[in-house]
């Protein structure tokens, strides 16, 4: 048997080792919840990811920037059409489309987002403390995107409102274009976009709904009275599934690559994951139109 003054050493250096395990237990989780913040900012677009400070390095910080003159609406009114997943795959989609345009070398003039409701709204709301907010360059409107046209022709039409409310009315149309100019992009479209044009407005279908829904969007497009179009893909990727429809920011990417190389090939091959089509592989593509 072990002594008074041994047994009290050994209760000593037994709670030296409970309280160590236990200080360890605790650094370890704090760790974990710093990368998880970290990992939630790089998502929101609000840090950068050690990749991509690699890559901006042997680029040579990315050389010089030159905004594209055109906007990206991502159409965000199918929210009822999604389930809590989807919900939750579109809101990292949006994410993600930020940061491409913001890393690009040739980025658009200005993102913005249309009929932010419901459950995409609540979501955005919550995570990192409503982060979306301080996305720079970007819009977000609870009305739909007829509003890019019709406030234009509400402003014109009211020569007798006071200088005050024009300019509030001015403030909350920073982004209007003529109807002529918006152009909504859906694989469900005959028409192929040949090319992107400076002053144009481009419209993304923000629906992750994993091809349920067909025609959504070009039905959606010929309500409005706008016109509709596809990606020249098919004449790009032929193996591709017969249904070309890709998630939002993957049709973000494509258009960002575009303005950065005025060359459709390299901005699909560059974008789409080659497991879609790679042997001819029957794999559909998830996500919005």
């Amino acid at each position: 048997s072990l002594s008074k003054k041994a047994q009290k050493k050994a209760r000593k250096a037994a709670y030296i080792q409970e309280k160590k395990l236990e200080r360890r237990m605790k650094e370890k989780e704090a760790r974990k919840e710093k990368k998880r913040k970290r990992a939630e900012r790089i998502e929101l677009g609000e840090e950068v990811s050690e990749d991509e400070r690699a890559h901006k390095r042997v680029k040579g910080a990315g050389g010089p920037r030159m905004p594209f003159n055109a906007r990206v609406v991502v159409d965000l009114g199918f929210d009822d059409k999604m389930t809590e997943k989807e919900i939750s795959s579109l809101v990292s989609q949006l994410a993600y489309t930020y940061s491409a345009n913001r890393r690009s070398s040739a980025p658009f003039t200005q993102l913005l987002f249309t009929s932010l409701n419901g459950r995409t709204f609540e979501r955005l709301e919550k995570m990192n403390d409503a982060g979306y907010k301080r996305w720079g360059s970007t819009e977000w409107w609870h009305e739909e995107y007829d509003r890019l046209w019709l406030d234009e022709a509400v402003t014109a039409a009211g020569p007798e409102e006071s200088e005050e409310a024009r300019s509030a009315k001015a403030d909350t149309s920073r982004a209007r274009a003529p109807q002529s100019t918006v152009v909504y992009l859906t694989a469900d479209s005959a028409d192929v976009l040949e090319e992107l044009k400076d002053g144009e407005t481009y419209i993304i279908g923000g629906i992750c709904d994993h091809n349920r829904y067909k025609n959504l969007c070009l039905n959606k497009a010929t309500a409005s009275g706008i016109r509709a179009v596809q990606l020249p893909i098919g004449r790009y990727m032929s193996n591709l599934p017969t249904r070309k429809v890709l998630t939002v920011n993957q049709v973000f990417e494509i258009l960002v690559r575009w303005t950065e190389t005025r060359d459709w090939g390299v901005a699909f091959y560059s974008v789409i994951p080659k497991r879609k089509f790679q042997g001819g592989e029957k794999q559909r593509i998830e996500g919005g139109e």
